[in-house]
């Protein structure tokens, strides 16, 4: 079996006990990653908008 594949399991069982067990942290933890996400891309258009003008 291959070390990569085995790793990918390891990560997706974990992720879904973690899912499983806390889903509020888990939906918490989304959230937070999708906001952050949302304010780096606004922050980079913004940045690309000043560039040009």
């Amino acid at each position: 079996m291959d070390v990569k594949k085995v790793g990918i399991a390891i990560v997706v069982i974990f992720v879904l006990f973690f899912v499983i067990s806390q889903p509020q942290n888990s939906a918490d933890f989304v959230t937070g990653i999708l906001s952050a996400l949302g304010d780096v891309a606004s922050s980079l258009i913004l940045f690309l908008r000043n560039l040009v003008s």
